[in-house]
C-alpha cells in the first residue's frame, strides 16, 4: 500500500477521529501486526501537539496462554499499576485510540469459561474509571489489517495480496481519497441531517418486520436523541468514535423489548463465528436464543452479567451502504456493523439523553439506560426490512422500506 495514502489515513484518525488538542495525553491500543502504522499515527499525534502517547501493544497468542496457565483469582484481579494506570487515564481525560487487527479465528480452543468469569471479576474495579471518562473525552476506534484476519476475508490469495485487498478495503470503507478530513465532513453532515430529521418525529417505538421472521418492536428513551458519526464531549471537542460508520443509533429504554428478531448475518465472538441465530425479547429481555453454530458463545454472551440480556442500542444503516456493497463479509463489527441495520446487547450510550453531560451516572441508568460489561453489536437489516417509528403525538411514520432509509 501507498506510504502517502497510509500517512492520510493515519492523519485522519489522530485529527478527524480523535481530534486529539493540545497538551493532551493519548492512550493508543494497537496489535503487533502494524507497527510501521502504529509510528505513522504516533507521529500525526505529536504533530497535533500530544505532550506523549502511551502505546499499548496486544497479541492474541498471549491472551490463550494467560487464560491457560494463570489461576482464575489472577486472571480475575486488577493488579494496582494497572489500577494506576486506569487512574492516571481517568484523571488526566486522555483521548483513547483503538487499533484492530483481529483474527477471527485467534482464541479457537480458549476455556471460554474460565475467560469470561476473569472479565467478570476484573470489570467492577475498572468500572468507576471508565464512567468517569464517559463524554468527557475523545474516542475512536478504527482498524489495520493482520495476515491471519486478511486471509479470512481473501482465502484464494497468497498472504502478501490479501493484506494489499484487505488495506484497499479499510482505506476505501474509512474515505481515504485526496482530502480524507474533506470527506469526512461531508459524510459527518449528512448523517447530522437524518439524525435531526428522526429526532424531528418524537419517536416512543420502533415496529421492525422482515420475512426472515423478525417481528420485533422496541422502545426509546423519552425525547432520546438519535446520533451519528460525529460527537463532542463537555468541553465541545468533536471527534468521531468509529471510523468507518455509516449508522444514526439510539439507546433504547431498558425493558421495552418485546417480539423475536433474527440475525442476517454472522457475529464474531470472542474468537468464535455465531451464525444463524435468534434471539425473543420479552419485557425487554433476551428470554430465549439460539444458534446453528457456536450456541455456547451466545449464551454465555447473554448471561456475562444482569445487564447483558437487554439492549444497549438500535442503529439504522441501510442496506445498500457502502461496506454492503463491498460484498464482502470483514468478520468484526466495525465494518459488518455498517453493512445491515442493528441491535447491541448491553451497555447503553450515554448520549441519547438529553443533556446528558450534565447528568450523574445514576440519573442516566434512571433515564433507561442500560449498563453491562458488554456492548456486543449483531446485524439484522435485511433487503425487505421494514421499521415503522410510532411516535408520542399519535403519528406512525415508515423510516425505512425495502431495506432502506424511507426519507
Amino acid at each position: 500500500m501507498q506510504k502517502s495514502r497510509l500517512r492520510r489515513y493515519a492523519a485522519l484518525l489522530a485529527r478527524t477521529g480523535v481530534n486529539v488538542q493540545k497538551g493532551q495525553d493519548v492512550v493508543l491500543t494497537a496489535g503487533l501486526d502494524q507497527p510501521e502504522f502504529v509510528s505513522m499515527l504516533v507521529e500525526e499525534l505529536y504533530k497535533l501537539g500530544a505532550r506523549k502517547v502511551h502505546v499499548k501493544w496486544n497479541y492474541q497468542p498471549l491472551q490463550k496462554h494467560h487464560v491457560r496457565y494463570q489461576t482464575l483469582e489472577t486472571l480475575s484481579t486488577v493488579d494496582s499499576y494497572e489500577e494506576a494506570e486506569l487512574k492516571f487515564a481517568a484523571d488526566a481525560l486522555c483521548p483513547r485510540i483503538t487499533l484492530i487487527s483481529p483474527d477471527p479465528d485467534g482464541l479457537k480452543g480458549i476455556d471460554i469459561e474460565k475467560m469470561s468469569r476473569g472479565q467478570q471479576g476484573r470489570f467492577p474495579v475498572m468500572k468507576p474509571y471508565r464512567d468517569a471518562m464517559n463524554g468527557r473525552t475523545q474516542w475512536c476506534i478504527a482498524a489495520v489489517p493482520s495476515v491471519a484476519w486478511s486471509k479470512k476475508v481473501f482465502p484464494a490469495d497468497r498472504a502478501c495480496v490479501a493484506v494489499e485487498k484487505l488495506w484497499e478495503a479499510i482505506l476505501t470503507a474509512a474515505r481515504v481519497d485526496d482530502d480524507p478530513v474533506a470527506a469526512w465532513e461531508t459524510h459527518d453532515a449528512d448523517l447530522q441531517r437524518r439524525c435531526e430529521h428522526l429526532n424531528s418525529l418524537g419517536i416512543e417505538t420502533l415496529e421492525y418486520h422482515a420475512s426472515n421472521g423478525t417481528n420485533f418492536r422496541v422502545g426509546l428513551i423519552e425525547n432520546a436523541r438519535f446520533c451519528g458519526a460525529v460527537e463532542k464531549t463537555d468541553a465541545g471537542v468533536a471527534f468521531n468514535p468509529n471510523i468507518p460508520t455509516e449508522e444514526c443509533f439510539a439507546t433504547p429504554r431498558r425493558g421495552l423489548a418485546e417480539g423475536i428478531v433474527y440475525a442476517s448475518m454472522p457475529l464474531c465472538y470472542q474468537g468464535a463465528l455465531i451464525e444463524n441465530f435468534y434471539l425473543r425479547f420479552e419485557n425487554g429481555r433476551v428470554v430465549e436464543a439460539h444458534a446453528e453454530k457456536n450456541d455456547d458463545r451466545l449464551q454465555k454472551m447473554i448471561t456475562m452479567d444482569e445487564g447483558a440480556s437487554y439492549l444497549g442500542e438500535c442503529a439504522l444503516v441501510p442496506y445498500n451502504s457502502p461496506i454492503r456493497q463491498t460484498g464482502l463479509l470483514f468478520y468484526t463489527t466495525l465494518f459488518d456493523e455498517n453493512a445491515s441495520c442493528h441491535f447491541a446487547l448491553g451497555r447503553g450510550y450515554a448520549e441519547s439523553v438529553p443533556d446528558y453531560h450534565n447528568k450523574t451516572q445514576a440519573e442516566i441508568r434512571a433515564a433507561g439506560v442500560n449498563d453491562s460489561m458488554i456492548h456486543v453489536d449483531f446485524m439484522i437489516g435485511t433487503k425487505d426490512l421494514s421499521i415503522l417509528a410510532h411516535c408520542r403525538d399519535g403519528r406512525t411514520v415508515q423510516i425505512f422500506r425495502d431495506g432502506d432509509w424511507a426519507f
